[in-house]
């Protein structure tokens, strides 16, 4: 039976559009659509419903066809294939190979592998671009197992199931295995499963579908789950990324079968398998040192083009600072690095960069915000020569002509100022300062009363003393000196007005108070 399932599924694959239209006609299935379609169509009948008669109909079709060629044989020996073997170094840049049926190197997965899927039942529906998957950086793809499909519920209930039968070839399972290990039971070399809405427009990043579940052979697979929202009335976020199926597969000829459950809630979601190699943020990094250093001159250029004096705007800018530490952990610049598409000169550290988006993806500039993709950085050259000869300075300042200097020394000037002290008093007859006590008695002495102690304001070592203003005098002393005042009013209205007092200052000379 198994010689005979095989025998007839390559007498499908050398039948022509007329032929496969007659065969789904013959057993009441739907005839429209390209011929991949109508092929993927076709086999999985043969697979999945192969009865004495559909056999019958299809030798039937396949003599008939190769009748008419008198000088080639009607029928041949054809090499055994494994009917679920799915074609995996599809060459997407090629046409896929037309093979005749009649030669002895037929090769089944070459024709149709790619289809092979239980995925693969659509609708009939014209031709519309192919589902497209953002390139991911730490992630480099070696083989397409399967382009991007649709998942397509085949009920109305809520929870559906999607299978996908496929087989690694030798080559394949020979580079997982030799690959290095990332983590204990983690290879570099990995089969992933990607995910993502079936939208045409543009490159889709990763979405997975509600109430999702991967099921590897007889083993379901850990699929991300929720990070927690501390925000009240936030909805937890869910980290869509490729999912690892390697540990679960058989890494031989055997068959491997992946069922992928998902919620139908109305969107459209589309799957993909890849062959891909992990990277680290090391190796990145290495790969950006190798082709994204920026020149010196071309990022001294593009200063002199910030600098350049705008004739429309009225304010000249004739400079503008940098800083060495970076933004994401406040520590000196190692590799300054900033997206092409970004407007600001500032850098953040490439290496800290490239450790945070393996950790979490997002690749957005720290600076300004907006989207700093892997393709688009660059290591700025000039600020690296910069740190290597400023090692003494957290700032500097770009200036018109393309130059730079550090402005280390106008940080220090502000962190020691020395300002004037303003001292208040009244000199004596030696010329020096003294000051009134608490209390108001101008000569009394607040060291003690000795005879050659010092006054309180009076010089010491040749620097004036400065007034005592006590604080802590409440308003009853006030009360008093106002009490004084009127008395000398009234003595000086009975006794009549005192003689007025003579100016202690020379001729000439006008006090400044």
């Amino acid at each position: 039976m198994a010689a005979e399932l095989v025998e007839a599924k390559n007498m499908v694959m050398s039948f022509r559009v007329s032929d496969l239209q007659m065969l789904l006609g013959f057993v009441g299935r739907s005839k429209s659509g390209l011929k991949h379609e109508l092929v993927t169509r076709a086999l999985q009948l043969v697979q999945f419903d192969c009865s004495p008669e559909l056999f019958k109909k299809i030798k039937e079709l396949y003599e008939t066809r190769y009748a008419k060629k008198s000088s080639e044989p009607v029928s041949q020996p054809h090499r055994p294939l494994d009917p679920l073997t799915m074609h995996s170094t599809y060459d997407r840049a090629s046409t896929v190979p037309r093979t005749p049926l009649t030669g002895p190197n037929i090769d089944y997965p070459v024709l149709y592998g790619k289809y092979l899927n239980g995925l693969g039942r659509l609708p009939a529906k014209t031709l519309k671009p192919e589902v497209r998957l953002v390139k991911l950086p730490f992630f480099n793809m070696l083989d397409e197992l399967l382009k991007p499909t649709e998942l397509v519920p085949q009920n109305n209930e809520k929870l559906q199931e999607s299978p996908c039968i496929f087989a690694l070839t030798p080559r394949q399972v020979e580079l997982i295995r030799n690959s290095r290990e990332l983590q204990p039971g983690i290879k570099a070399v990995q089969v992933v499963l990607r995910i993502c809405y079936s939208d045409t427009s543009s490159p889709q990043e990763d979405q997975y579908p509600p109430n999702i579940a991967v099921k590897v052979n007889h083993s379901y697979c850990s699929v991300p789950g929720y990070y927690p929202s501390n925000k009240p009335g936030v909805e937890p976020k869910r980290p869509c990324r490729p999912i690892n199926l390697t540990h679960l597969m058989y890494l031989s000829s055997a068959t491997n079968r992946i069922t992928v459950t998902w919620g139908n809630y109305g969107k459209s979601y589309s799957v993909a398998l890849y062959l891909v190699r992990q990277l680290t943020s090391s190796e990145l990094l290495q790969r950006l040192k190798t082709i994204g250093v920026k020149h010196p001159e071309l990022c001294k250029a593009l200063v002199k083009e910030k600098l350049r004096l705008d004739p429309d705007s009225e304010i000249a800018t004739t400079g503008v600072r940098v800083s060495l530490i970076c933004p994401l952990v406040k520590m000196r610049l190692s590799v300054p690095c900033r997206a092409e598409t970004c407007a600001h000169l500032q850098c953040f550290d490439a290496v800290f960069y490239l450790q945070m988006n393996e950790k979490k993806p997002t690749w957005m500039c720290p600076v300004c915000d907006k989207p700093a993709p892997y393709d688009q950085l660059i290591i700025d050259g000039l600020l690296s020569k910069i740190l290597s000869e400023c090692e003494d300075a957290d700032e500097i300042e770009y200036l018109v002509d393309g130059s730079w200097c550090p402005i280390r020394a106008e940080k220090e000037r502000s962190c020691s100022p020395q300002c004037p002290i303003l001292v208040l008093g009244t000199s004596d007859a030696n010329g020096l300062l003294s000051s009134p006590s608490v209390n108001g008695g101008g000569s009394s002495t607040l060291g003690g009363s000795g005879g050659g102690g010092s006054t309180a304001g009076s010089a010491e070592n040749g620097k004036p003393g400065a007034d005592v203003v006590d604080l802590t005098l409440d308003s009853s002393s006030s009360s008093e000196e106002e009490e004084d005042e009127e008395e000398d009013e009234e003595d000086e209205d009975e006794d009549g007005p005192r003689p007025k007092r003579r100016c202690p200052f020379p001729k000439g000379l006008v006090s400044a108070c």
